[in-house]
């Protein structure tokens, strides 16, 4: 008899049923796998070439059931848009199982688009083909990028006409995570003043991901604390490569640290921290410059989903949870600090830093210059001479600001003692050359919908799998929008 196609070594279904309903995904009607992430697969110990066959097809399109998988739709609640919706839920997704990876890390492996479940509400359980492919594309691209975040294992289209706007051809994503566990399924249970299955869900979350926490004389404590850093450097990296997650929802944060749910996300081309593409986000909750007073707001709710399990005292958990709670700033103004000082080319931290940087930041935005263009092309002239920038100040709608902040910046550089040579290497590998160029990620998108042209989708994909290096032939992929291919708003795909 053949090896069981998956070795799946399961943990969240052994905590009580009220954390999930199993059911098994929903048969489609003619699967066909799209791609497959071959180094991803044998990364999480999986035959590449059963995966490519018949029955693993099947497989990954939710139409066979593995054996060892336990198919389940996890339970969780959350805030949207700071109104709190009491039951959420994997409305159309299905959690397999968990595998080990060659690392020893415990993976989730997950079907998105898999059919309805009880936590459907009004949706369909279903997926589309543009949004599967953008979140294979930028979840991918966010982990060359050196971003936490969830993977993408395979796409695969299912024979189905799906209606939306208009009917979209059928798709599911299979996805790979630390974890799905998010805030939102916390406070689920708080709300519910369920301590036991707090007590339950906490001791789960440490012992799969923060093991050391539970050595501490305050494990819950200890929790906090680390998920809250664990939150401050992930949004401190959105910053950096001037991604937009579009729905920080506290169902939508991860308490393994990643990036999930790749909806309205995008990534900046002309900077400015008021931008917002999600087409929900009317009042712009979640633009660039919100991300990281966001992120603590959902971590304080956390805290609050917690506050049962500092102490018995309700005014004494308020207190350590609000002490705690009030490092986030400090946290994520460290993690931000430093990955700045490295798109700068500054080897140390001296006084003045921080404004030094926001000073270019703000001649960015009143100039409209493009966010990763100007920090990559700043890599070629970080040296004493300023006769070869013009590339870089041709960003600029006046390039003579430019010039005036340069000044200063190269005189903060002549306190470094480094080398030009190791400060562009160094500074090559902070500041990308190619992120998923939204017009980009459209024109993959439509010829894939439209024309059932999947090789530009590939050519993206090779591209995007080596953010940092120069790759000639490859120029387009890192040139800004023209007028007219402008993306103004990008669709959660619900």
């Amino acid at each position: 008899m053949d090896a069981a196609l998956f070795q799946f070594d399961n943990s969240y279904t052994l905590l009580p049923e009220r954390f999930y309903a199993r059911l098994p995904p929903t048969p489609v009607a003619g699967p066909q796998l799209v791609r497959l992430n071959e180094p991803l697969a044998r990364h999480l110990g999986l035959d590449v070439e059963r995966l490519h066959s018949p029955e693993g097809i099947e497989t990954l399109a939710g139409n066979r059931v593995p054996d060892g998988a336990e198919p389940l739709a996890m339970a969780y609640a959350g805030f949207q848009f700071g109104s709190w919706v009491p039951q959420l839920g994997d409305g159309r997704a299905i959690l397999l199982g968990e595998l080990i990876d060659r690392d020893g890390v415990r993976r989730d492996l997950q079907l998105k688009g898999a059919g309805r479940t009880p936590f459907s509400r009004m949706g369909d359980g279903r997926a589309v083909l543009g949004p599967v492919l953008r979140e294979y594309i930028v979840s991918e691209a966010m982990a060359a990028l050196g971003v936490p975040t969830t993977r993408s294992l395979a796409a695969l289209l299912t024979g189905e006409q799906i209606m939306r706007e208009s009917h979209l051809p059928g798709a599911v994503l299979v996805r790979v995570a630390k974890s799905h566990v998010r805030v939102g399924t916390f406070q689920f249970f708080a709300a519910q003043r369920d301590v036991e299955a707090l007590r339950l869900l906490a001791d789960h979350v440490i012992a799969r991901h923060y093991p050391s926490a539970a050595e501490s004389d305050q494990p819950y404590l200890a929790l906090l604390d680390v998920v809250i850093d664990r939150q401050a450097s992930l949004v401190a990296h959105w910053q950096l490569v001037g991604f937009i997650h579009g729905v920080m929802n506290t169902d939508n944060t991860s308490i393994a640290g990643e990036t999930i749910d790749y909806g309205p996300c995008a990534f900046m081309d002309t900077f400015h921290p008021e931008t917002v593409y999600s087409s929900i986000d009317h009042m712009g909750r979640y633009a660039y410059r919100n991300q990281p007073p966001i992120a603590h707001w959902n971590l304080a709710g956390f805290a609050q989903a917690l506050l049962p399990l500092l102490d018995d005292d309700p005014d004494a958990a308020v207190a350590v949870a609000t002490e705690v709670i009030n490092t986030f700033q400090a946290r994520f103004e460290a993690h931000y600090g430093d990955g700045l000082q490295r798109k700068l080319g500054l080897g140390d931290s001296q006084s003045g830093d921080t404004d030094l940087a926001q000073a270019l930041l703000d001649c960015m935005a009143e100039n409209h210059a493009d966010f990763t263009l100007t920090f990559r092309r700043m890599c070629d002239v970080a040296t004493q001479d300023s006769q070869h920038d013009g590339p870089v100040r041709g960003l600029f709608e006046n390039p003579e600001a430019f010039d005036q902040w340069a000044v200063h910046w190269r005189r903060r550089l002549l306190a470094d003692n480094r080398s030009d040579s190791e400060r562009e290497a160094d500074m090559r590998q902070a500041n990308p050359a190619f992120i998923p160029r939204n017009h980009r990620v459209e024109e993959v998108i439509r010829a894939a919908e439209d024309d059932n042209d999947m090789a530009p989708f590939e050519k993206l994909l090779s591209v995007l799998a080596r953010p940092y290096d120069d790759q000639p032939g490859s120029e387009r992929y890192a040139t800004p929008p023209q007028p007219g291919e402008v993306v103004e708003q990008t669709f959660c795909g619900t």
